[in-house]
Protein backbone atom coordinates (compact mmCIF):
# COMPACT_ATOMS: atom_id res chain seq x y z
CA UNK A 1 0.00 0.00 0.00
CA UNK A 2 1.71 3.36 -0.99
CA UNK A 3 1.80 6.36 1.75
CA UNK A 4 -1.37 8.48 1.03
CA UNK A 5 -3.67 5.10 0.96
CA UNK A 6 -2.34 4.16 4.02
CA UNK A 7 -3.03 7.52 5.47
CA UNK A 8 -6.27 7.67 4.64
CA UNK A 9 -7.21 4.18 5.90
CA UNK A 10 -5.77 5.09 9.26
CA UNK A 11 -8.05 8.52 8.91
CA UNK A 12 -11.05 6.47 7.93
CA UNK A 13 -10.62 3.63 11.48
CA UNK A 14 -10.07 6.45 13.68
CA UNK A 15 -13.56 7.70 12.43
CA UNK A 16 -15.13 4.18 12.82
CA UNK A 17 -13.72 3.67 16.39
CA UNK A 18 -15.72 7.12 17.20
CA UNK A 19 -18.38 6.26 15.35
CA UNK A 20 -18.92 2.54 17.01
CA UNK A 21 -17.75 4.35 20.63
CA UNK A 22 -20.96 7.08 20.32
CA UNK A 23 -23.11 4.31 18.73
CA UNK A 24 -22.72 1.73 21.88
CA UNK A 25 -21.88 3.92 24.67
CA UNK A 26 -24.43 7.11 24.30
CA UNK A 27 -27.63 4.95 24.44
CA UNK A 28 -26.05 3.91 28.13
CA UNK A 29 -24.76 7.17 28.74
CA UNK A 30 -28.87 8.83 27.88
CA UNK A 31 -30.67 5.75 29.94
CA UNK A 32 -31.50 4.73 26.20
CA UNK A 33 -31.34 0.84 26.79
CA UNK A 34 -34.10 0.35 24.16
CA UNK A 35 -32.83 0.78 20.68
CA UNK A 36 -33.72 0.13 16.94
CA UNK A 37 -30.67 0.24 14.43
CA UNK A 38 -32.14 0.66 11.06
CA UNK A 39 -29.89 2.09 7.69
CA UNK A 40 -30.98 5.27 7.01
CA UNK A 41 -32.05 6.29 3.06
CA UNK A 42 -31.06 3.04 1.52
CA UNK A 43 -28.68 2.01 4.38
CA UNK A 44 -25.18 1.07 4.32
CA UNK A 45 -23.79 3.01 1.26
CA UNK A 46 -24.15 6.14 3.72
CA UNK A 47 -22.57 4.43 6.52
CA UNK A 48 -25.32 6.17 8.54
CA UNK A 49 -26.63 4.73 11.95
CA UNK A 50 -29.30 6.17 14.00
CA UNK A 51 -29.93 5.67 17.75
CA UNK A 52 -33.61 6.15 18.02
CA UNK A 53 -34.99 6.50 21.82
CA UNK A 54 -38.72 4.90 23.15
CA UNK A 55 -39.55 8.15 23.82
CA UNK A 56 -37.88 10.71 21.12
CA UNK A 57 -39.92 13.65 22.92
CA UNK A 58 -37.84 13.01 26.07
CA UNK A 59 -34.53 12.15 24.83
CA UNK A 60 -31.49 13.38 22.58
CA UNK A 61 -31.32 12.09 19.42
CA UNK A 62 -27.68 11.53 18.09
CA UNK A 63 -26.39 11.00 14.42
CA UNK A 64 -23.23 9.81 13.31
CA UNK A 65 -21.61 9.47 10.02
CA UNK A 66 -17.76 8.11 9.17
CA UNK A 67 -17.99 10.55 6.38
CA UNK A 68 -19.90 13.24 4.64
CA UNK A 69 -20.01 14.11 1.02
CA UNK A 70 -16.67 15.61 1.29
CA UNK A 71 -14.73 12.95 3.22
CA UNK A 72 -15.10 14.56 6.69
CA UNK A 73 -16.66 13.17 10.10
CA UNK A 74 -19.89 14.49 10.97
CA UNK A 75 -21.27 14.07 14.71
CA UNK A 76 -24.79 15.83 15.14
CA UNK A 77 -26.73 15.76 18.05
CA UNK A 78 -30.70 16.94 18.09
CA UNK A 79 -31.60 18.36 21.63
CA UNK A 80 -34.88 17.04 23.29
CA UNK A 81 -38.23 19.22 24.03
CA UNK A 82 -37.49 21.85 26.89
CA UNK A 83 -40.29 20.28 28.85
CA UNK A 84 -37.30 18.34 30.70
CA UNK A 85 -36.48 20.22 33.77
CA UNK A 86 -33.19 22.00 33.10
CA UNK A 87 -31.61 20.59 36.89
CA UNK A 88 -32.56 17.19 35.87
CA UNK A 89 -29.26 14.37 36.30
CA UNK A 90 -30.20 13.12 33.00
CA UNK A 91 -29.79 16.30 31.44
CA UNK A 92 -26.83 17.86 33.06
CA UNK A 93 -24.89 14.27 31.94
CA UNK A 94 -26.15 14.83 28.47
CA UNK A 95 -24.66 18.46 28.50
CA UNK A 96 -21.51 17.06 29.17
CA UNK A 97 -22.15 14.64 26.34
CA UNK A 98 -22.60 17.33 24.07
CA UNK A 99 -19.60 19.24 25.15
CA UNK A 100 -17.35 16.37 24.38
CA UNK A 101 -19.10 15.24 21.14
CA UNK A 102 -18.09 18.93 19.82
CA UNK A 103 -15.09 18.77 21.17
CA UNK A 104 -13.93 15.72 19.20
CA UNK A 105 -15.82 17.39 16.22
CA UNK A 106 -13.61 20.01 16.24
CA UNK A 107 -10.54 17.99 16.91
CA UNK A 108 -11.54 15.50 13.92
CA UNK A 109 -11.65 18.92 12.04
CA UNK A 110 -8.50 19.82 12.43
CA UNK A 111 -6.77 16.56 11.95
CA UNK A 112 -9.11 16.36 8.76
CA UNK A 113 -7.29 19.65 7.85
CA UNK A 114 -3.54 18.28 8.71
CA UNK A 115 -4.00 15.19 6.74
CA UNK A 116 -5.40 16.93 3.42
CA UNK A 117 -2.11 19.06 3.65
CA UNK A 118 -0.16 16.32 4.59
CA UNK A 119 -1.42 13.96 1.92
CA UNK A 120 -1.26 16.96 -0.57
CA UNK A 121 2.74 16.61 0.36
CA UNK A 122 3.26 13.30 0.41
CA UNK A 123 1.62 12.76 -3.41
CA UNK A 124 4.14 15.77 -4.50
CA UNK A 125 7.03 14.10 -3.08
CA UNK A 126 5.73 10.80 -4.51
CA UNK A 127 5.82 12.89 -7.92
CA UNK A 128 9.87 13.89 -7.06
CA UNK A 129 11.14 10.26 -5.79
CA UNK A 130 9.54 8.75 -9.15
CA UNK A 131 11.15 11.43 -11.40
CA UNK A 132 14.51 11.45 -8.85
CA UNK A 133 14.30 7.36 -9.30
CA UNK A 134 14.29 8.11 -13.28
CA UNK A 135 16.95 10.00 -13.02
CA UNK A 136 18.96 7.71 -10.95
CA UNK A 137 18.79 5.44 -13.21
CA UNK A 138 19.76 7.21 -16.30
CA UNK A 139 22.72 8.14 -14.25
CA UNK A 140 23.63 4.84 -13.42
CA UNK A 141 23.15 3.24 -16.96
CA UNK A 142 25.61 6.29 -17.98
CA UNK A 143 27.53 6.56 -15.28
CA UNK A 144 30.67 5.50 -16.66
CA UNK A 145 30.85 7.81 -19.66
CA UNK A 146 29.35 10.84 -17.34
CA UNK A 147 32.22 10.13 -14.46
CA UNK A 148 34.86 9.99 -17.40
CA UNK A 149 33.36 13.29 -18.59
CA UNK A 150 33.30 15.19 -15.35
CA UNK A 151 36.37 13.92 -14.22
CA UNK A 152 38.39 15.68 -17.41
CA UNK A 153 36.65 18.29 -17.31
CA UNK A 154 37.34 19.01 -13.38
CA UNK A 155 41.15 17.48 -14.29
CA UNK A 156 41.20 20.55 -17.18
CA UNK A 157 39.74 23.27 -14.51
CA UNK A 158 42.08 22.48 -11.74
CA UNK A 159 45.04 23.16 -14.55
CA UNK A 160 43.67 26.62 -15.23
CA UNK A 161 43.03 27.32 -11.91
CA UNK A 162 45.62 26.36 -10.31
CA UNK A 163 48.06 28.83 -11.15
CA UNK A 164 46.02 31.53 -10.10
CA UNK A 165 46.83 30.91 -6.42
CA UNK A 166 49.96 32.54 -6.64
CA UNK A 167 48.50 35.18 -8.99
CA UNK A 168 45.66 36.27 -6.46
CA UNK A 169 48.49 36.36 -4.25
CA UNK A 170 50.72 39.09 -5.92
CA UNK A 171 47.88 40.44 -6.12
CA UNK A 172 46.89 40.63 -2.73
CA UNK A 173 50.20 42.49 -2.48
CA UNK A 174 49.83 44.92 -5.58
CA UNK A 175 46.65 45.68 -4.31
CA UNK A 176 48.07 47.25 -0.70
CA UNK A 177 50.79 48.96 -2.70
CA UNK A 178 48.09 50.52 -5.42
CA UNK A 179 46.42 51.84 -2.66
CA UNK A 180 49.30 53.23 -0.71
CA UNK A 181 49.66 55.20 -3.78
CA UNK A 182 46.29 56.13 -4.44
CA UNK A 183 46.44 57.89 -0.99
CA UNK A 184 49.94 59.55 -1.88
CA UNK A 185 48.40 60.67 -5.00
CA UNK A 186 45.30 62.04 -3.50
CA UNK A 187 47.63 63.73 -0.61
CA UNK A 188 50.07 65.55 -3.49
CA UNK A 189 47.04 66.40 -5.64
CA UNK A 190 46.03 68.22 -2.31
CA UNK A 191 48.93 70.34 -2.09
CA UNK A 192 48.93 71.09 -5.56
CA UNK A 193 45.55 72.15 -5.33
CA UNK A 194 46.15 74.70 -2.36
CA UNK A 195 49.48 75.59 -3.80
CA UNK A 196 47.32 77.16 -7.20
CA UNK A 197 45.52 78.80 -4.57
CA UNK A 198 48.22 80.26 -2.16
CA UNK A 199 51.09 80.87 -4.28
CA UNK A 200 54.22 80.23 -2.24
CA UNK A 201 52.82 78.47 0.06
CA UNK A 202 54.72 75.29 -0.32
CA UNK A 203 58.08 74.40 -1.77
CA UNK A 204 57.42 73.59 -5.80
CA UNK A 205 60.99 72.01 -5.72
CA UNK A 206 59.59 69.33 -2.69
CA UNK A 207 56.50 68.61 -4.52
CA UNK A 208 58.30 68.00 -7.18
CA UNK A 209 60.83 65.49 -6.04
CA UNK A 210 57.55 63.69 -4.81
CA UNK A 211 56.26 63.50 -8.08
CA UNK A 212 59.33 62.32 -9.73
CA UNK A 213 59.68 59.70 -6.53
CA UNK A 214 56.18 58.68 -6.46
CA UNK A 215 56.65 58.08 -10.55
CA UNK A 216 59.65 55.96 -9.88
CA UNK A 217 57.69 53.81 -7.91
CA UNK A 218 54.86 53.34 -9.94
CA UNK A 219 57.35 52.58 -12.83
CA UNK A 220 59.47 49.95 -10.40
CA UNK A 221 55.88 48.55 -9.30
CA UNK A 222 55.10 47.72 -12.99
CA UNK A 223 58.68 46.57 -14.07
CA UNK A 224 57.89 43.48 -11.01
CA UNK A 225 54.99 42.68 -12.59
CA UNK A 226 55.54 39.71 -15.11
CA UNK A 227 54.02 39.68 -18.50
CA UNK A 228 50.11 39.22 -19.12
CA UNK A 229 47.40 38.46 -21.54
CA UNK A 230 44.88 41.39 -22.94
CA UNK A 231 41.69 42.02 -21.16
CA UNK A 232 40.73 45.44 -21.80
CA UNK A 233 41.42 49.14 -23.40
CA UNK A 234 40.89 52.19 -21.94
CA UNK A 235 39.09 55.07 -23.83
CA UNK A 236 41.43 57.28 -25.93
CA UNK A 237 42.84 60.18 -24.34
CA UNK A 238 44.20 63.00 -27.02
CA UNK A 239 47.66 64.35 -26.59
CA UNK A 240 48.27 66.82 -29.65
CA UNK A 241 45.92 67.27 -32.70
CA UNK A 242 48.84 67.96 -35.57
CA UNK A 243 50.14 66.50 -38.85
CA UNK A 244 48.59 65.11 -41.85
CA UNK A 245 46.01 61.44 -41.53
CA UNK A 246 48.53 59.13 -41.68
CA UNK A 247 51.52 59.09 -39.54
CA UNK A 248 53.59 57.74 -36.27
CA UNK A 249 54.89 59.01 -33.08
CA UNK A 250 56.34 57.28 -29.88
CA UNK A 251 58.62 56.85 -27.14
CA UNK A 252 61.91 54.88 -26.80
CA UNK A 253 60.59 51.46 -24.26
CA UNK A 254 64.65 51.65 -23.54
CA UNK A 255 65.49 55.24 -22.86
CA UNK A 256 67.32 55.76 -19.41
CA UNK A 257 65.47 56.99 -16.33
CA UNK A 258 64.71 61.02 -16.90
CA UNK A 259 64.52 60.54 -20.97
CA UNK A 260 61.29 61.25 -22.02
CA UNK A 261 61.80 62.48 -25.33
CA UNK A 262 58.69 61.89 -28.14
CA UNK A 263 59.55 60.83 -31.93
CA UNK A 264 57.36 62.05 -34.39
CA UNK A 265 56.95 61.25 -38.10
CA UNK A 266 54.34 62.52 -39.92
CA UNK A 267 52.82 60.92 -43.47
CA UNK A 268 53.45 57.34 -44.83
CA UNK A 269 56.12 57.86 -47.72
CA UNK A 270 58.40 60.46 -49.64
CA UNK A 271 59.51 61.93 -46.22
CA UNK A 272 62.58 61.54 -44.11
CA UNK A 273 62.67 63.92 -41.16
CA UNK A 274 62.12 62.83 -37.60
CA UNK A 275 61.11 65.20 -34.86
CA UNK A 276 62.28 64.95 -31.46
CA UNK A 277 60.58 66.44 -28.80
CA UNK A 278 62.56 66.80 -25.38
CA UNK A 279 59.54 65.61 -23.49
CA UNK A 280 56.15 64.69 -23.67
CA UNK A 281 55.27 68.00 -21.96
CA UNK A 282 57.24 69.68 -24.54
CA UNK A 283 55.64 67.58 -27.07
CA UNK A 284 52.06 68.49 -26.00
CA UNK A 285 52.71 72.45 -25.21
CA UNK A 286 55.05 74.03 -27.66
CA UNK A 287 56.78 73.37 -31.42
CA UNK A 288 60.34 73.31 -29.84
CA UNK A 289 61.60 70.24 -31.68
CA UNK A 290 64.90 69.09 -33.13
CA UNK A 291 64.79 67.61 -36.88
CA UNK A 292 66.51 64.51 -37.86
CA UNK A 293 67.04 63.75 -41.69
CA UNK A 294 66.73 60.05 -42.30
CA UNK A 295 69.45 58.57 -45.30
CA UNK A 296 66.45 56.93 -46.85
CA UNK A 297 62.58 58.32 -46.91
CA UNK A 298 61.06 55.81 -44.81
CA UNK A 299 57.96 53.22 -45.87
CA UNK A 300 54.74 52.70 -44.26
CA UNK A 301 53.38 54.07 -40.06
CA UNK A 302 55.31 50.94 -38.60
CA UNK A 303 59.20 52.64 -37.38
CA UNK A 304 59.49 51.74 -33.88
CA UNK A 305 62.28 53.53 -31.26
CA UNK A 306 64.59 51.45 -29.41
CA UNK A 307 67.54 51.90 -27.53
CA UNK A 308 68.53 55.40 -28.49
CA UNK A 309 67.82 53.77 -32.37
CA UNK A 310 65.13 54.05 -35.20
CA UNK A 311 64.40 51.26 -36.79
CA UNK A 312 62.45 51.72 -40.02
CA UNK A 313 61.37 49.88 -43.27
CA UNK A 314 63.18 51.57 -46.09
CA UNK A 315 60.53 52.98 -49.23
CA UNK A 316 60.19 50.52 -51.83
CA UNK A 317 61.85 47.88 -50.49
CA UNK A 318 61.77 45.18 -47.81
CA UNK A 319 65.26 46.58 -46.54
CA UNK A 320 65.01 47.51 -42.60
CA UNK A 321 67.54 50.05 -41.69
CA UNK A 322 68.49 50.46 -38.04
CA UNK A 323 69.51 54.48 -37.85
CA UNK A 324 71.47 55.94 -34.61
CA UNK A 325 70.44 59.30 -33.47
CA UNK A 326 73.70 59.82 -31.25
CA UNK A 327 76.31 59.21 -34.42
CA UNK A 328 73.03 60.13 -37.14
CA UNK A 329 74.48 56.87 -39.04
CA UNK A 330 73.15 54.02 -40.26
CA UNK A 331 74.35 51.22 -37.90
CA UNK A 332 72.90 48.62 -39.69
CA UNK A 333 70.40 47.26 -42.43
CA UNK A 334 69.26 43.89 -43.31
CA UNK A 335 66.74 42.59 -46.20
CA UNK A 336 63.62 40.90 -45.05
CA UNK A 337 63.68 37.82 -46.95
CA UNK A 338 60.63 37.03 -48.72
CA UNK A 339 58.22 39.90 -47.02
CA UNK A 340 56.40 41.88 -49.91
CA UNK A 341 56.51 45.43 -50.15
CA UNK A 342 54.99 48.43 -51.94
CA UNK A 343 51.55 47.94 -51.06
CA UNK A 344 51.84 43.70 -51.82
CA UNK A 345 50.32 42.81 -48.62
CA UNK A 346 49.65 46.03 -46.27
CA UNK A 347 47.16 46.45 -43.58
CA UNK A 348 43.01 47.42 -44.91
CA UNK A 349 44.01 51.13 -45.00
CA UNK A 350 47.11 50.74 -47.28
CA UNK A 351 49.40 53.52 -46.78
CA UNK A 352 52.82 51.13 -47.74
CA UNK A 353 52.05 49.17 -44.73
CA UNK A 354 53.72 46.26 -45.81
CA UNK A 355 56.22 45.73 -42.83
CA UNK A 356 55.14 46.67 -39.25
CA UNK A 357 58.26 46.90 -36.76
CA UNK A 358 57.42 46.99 -33.49
CA UNK A 359 58.78 46.27 -29.39
CA UNK A 360 57.45 44.65 -26.58
CA UNK A 361 58.80 43.15 -23.34
CA UNK A 362 60.79 40.75 -25.06
CA UNK A 363 62.61 42.28 -27.90
CA UNK A 364 62.26 43.92 -31.35
CA UNK A 365 60.14 41.67 -33.54
CA UNK A 366 58.35 42.60 -37.56
CA UNK A 367 54.99 41.88 -38.53
CA UNK A 368 54.54 41.20 -42.39
CA UNK A 369 53.50 38.75 -44.95
CA UNK A 370 55.02 36.58 -47.54
CA UNK A 371 53.83 34.73 -50.76
CA UNK A 372 54.87 31.41 -49.62
CA UNK A 373 52.45 32.04 -46.65
CA UNK A 374 49.85 33.14 -49.06
CA UNK A 375 49.70 36.62 -48.28
CA UNK A 376 49.22 35.79 -44.41
CA UNK A 377 50.81 37.62 -41.59
CA UNK A 378 54.45 36.10 -40.48
CA UNK A 379 55.50 37.03 -37.23
CA UNK A 380 59.62 37.15 -37.00
CA UNK A 381 61.63 37.71 -33.61
CA UNK A 382 64.64 39.67 -34.89
CA UNK A 383 67.93 40.79 -32.99
CA UNK A 384 68.31 44.47 -32.38
CA UNK A 385 71.72 44.60 -33.56
CA UNK A 386 72.28 42.54 -36.33
CA UNK A 387 68.58 42.72 -37.71
CA UNK A 388 68.81 38.58 -38.53
CA UNK A 389 65.60 36.43 -37.71
CA UNK A 390 65.58 34.89 -34.57
CA UNK A 391 62.34 32.85 -35.24
CA UNK A 392 59.39 33.46 -37.23
CA UNK A 393 55.33 31.72 -36.69
CA UNK A 394 53.03 31.39 -40.01
CA UNK A 395 49.64 32.58 -39.50
CA UNK A 396 46.53 31.90 -40.94
CA UNK A 397 45.51 35.49 -40.75
CA UNK A 398 45.92 37.79 -44.35
CA UNK A 399 47.58 40.79 -44.02
CA UNK A 400 44.81 42.57 -45.81
CA UNK A 401 42.21 42.65 -43.73
CA UNK A 402 44.36 43.60 -40.52
CA UNK A 403 43.10 46.75 -39.63
CA UNK A 404 46.36 47.22 -37.47
CA UNK A 405 48.82 45.07 -34.80
CA UNK A 406 50.91 45.59 -32.04
CA UNK A 407 53.18 43.02 -29.55
CA UNK A 408 52.59 42.22 -25.84
CA UNK A 409 54.38 39.72 -24.20
CA UNK A 410 54.86 37.92 -27.37
CA UNK A 411 51.65 37.75 -27.98
CA UNK A 412 50.19 39.17 -31.97
CA UNK A 413 46.84 41.52 -31.34
CA UNK A 414 45.03 42.12 -34.49
CA UNK A 415 42.07 44.92 -35.06
CA UNK A 416 39.47 43.99 -37.37
CA UNK A 417 39.49 47.34 -38.88
CA UNK A 418 40.46 51.03 -39.18
CA UNK A 419 37.37 53.34 -39.49
CA UNK A 420 34.44 53.13 -37.26
CA UNK A 421 33.67 50.80 -34.33
CA UNK A 422 36.82 48.67 -34.20
CA UNK A 423 37.53 45.89 -31.89
CA UNK A 424 40.96 43.69 -31.31
CA UNK A 425 39.63 39.94 -32.27
CA UNK A 426 42.38 38.17 -32.92
CA UNK A 427 45.70 37.27 -31.18
CA UNK A 428 48.36 34.59 -31.60
CA UNK A 429 50.73 33.63 -28.88
CA UNK A 430 53.92 32.95 -30.21
CA UNK A 431 55.29 31.39 -26.77
CA UNK A 432 52.18 28.16 -27.50
CA UNK A 433 52.46 29.02 -31.23
CA UNK A 434 48.25 29.04 -31.18
CA UNK A 435 45.61 31.63 -31.69
CA UNK A 436 41.99 32.81 -30.28
CA UNK A 437 39.49 35.14 -31.41
CA UNK A 438 39.13 37.67 -28.82
CA UNK A 439 36.64 40.64 -28.60
CA UNK A 440 38.10 44.09 -27.11
CA UNK A 441 36.56 47.52 -27.81
CA UNK A 442 39.45 49.50 -29.36
CA UNK A 443 37.83 53.67 -29.34
CA UNK A 444 38.47 54.75 -32.95
CA UNK A 445 38.01 58.46 -31.07
CA UNK A 446 38.89 59.93 -34.64
CA UNK A 447 38.07 57.50 -36.88
CA UNK A 448 40.72 56.37 -38.86
CA UNK A 449 43.61 54.77 -37.62
CA UNK A 450 46.73 54.56 -39.39
CA UNK A 451 49.19 53.46 -36.58
CA UNK A 452 48.83 51.35 -33.50
CA UNK A 453 52.20 50.13 -30.92
CA UNK A 454 52.94 49.25 -27.64
CA UNK A 455 54.99 50.97 -25.28
CA UNK A 456 56.40 47.94 -22.70
CA UNK A 457 57.59 50.78 -20.47
CA UNK A 458 54.45 52.89 -20.14
CA UNK A 459 52.35 49.56 -20.19
CA UNK A 460 50.26 52.03 -23.42
CA UNK A 461 49.58 52.43 -26.78
CA UNK A 462 50.18 54.95 -28.91
CA UNK A 463 48.12 55.55 -31.59
CA UNK A 464 47.93 58.61 -34.71
CA UNK A 465 44.06 58.55 -35.48
CA UNK A 466 43.24 60.59 -37.84
CA UNK A 467 45.75 63.32 -37.76
CA UNK A 468 45.36 63.10 -33.73
CA UNK A 469 48.26 61.73 -31.15
CA UNK A 470 46.52 59.69 -29.00
CA UNK A 471 47.49 57.01 -26.08
CA UNK A 472 45.18 54.29 -24.51
CA UNK A 473 45.77 52.72 -21.33
CA UNK A 474 45.78 48.21 -21.07
CA UNK A 475 44.76 45.63 -18.79
CA UNK A 476 46.85 43.06 -18.56
CA UNK A 477 45.90 39.82 -16.57
CA UNK A 478 49.33 38.94 -15.25
CA UNK A 479 51.06 35.46 -14.39
CA UNK A 480 53.87 34.68 -12.60
CA UNK A 481 56.59 33.45 -14.61
CA UNK A 482 57.20 29.60 -14.11
CA UNK A 483 60.86 30.45 -12.56
CA UNK A 484 59.37 32.81 -9.79
CA UNK A 485 57.04 29.87 -8.69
Amino acid sequence: MSVPLLKIGVVLSTMAMITNWMSQTLPSLVGLNTTKLTAAQGGYPDRSIGVLPANPEESWQVYSSAQDSEGRCVCTVVAPQQTMCSRDARTKQLRQLLEKVQNMTQSIQVLDQRTQRDLQYVVKMEDQLRGLETKFRQVEENHKQNIAKQYKAIKAKMAELRPLIPVLEEYKADARLVQQFKEEVQNLTSSLNLLQQEMGAYDYDDLHSRVVSLEERLRACMQKLACGKLTGISDAITIKTSGSRFGSWMTDPLAPEGDTRVWYMDGYHNNRFVREYKSMADFMTSDNFTSHRLPHPWSGTGQVVYNGSIYFNKFQSNMIIKFDFKTSTISKSQRLDNAGYSNTYHYAWGGHSDIDLMVDEGGLWAVYATNQNAGNIVISKLHPLTLHIIQSWTTNHPRRSAGESFMICGTLYVTNGYSGGTKVYYAYHTNSSTYEYIDIVLQNKYSHISMLDYNPRDRALYAWNNGHQVLYNVTLFHVIRSEQL
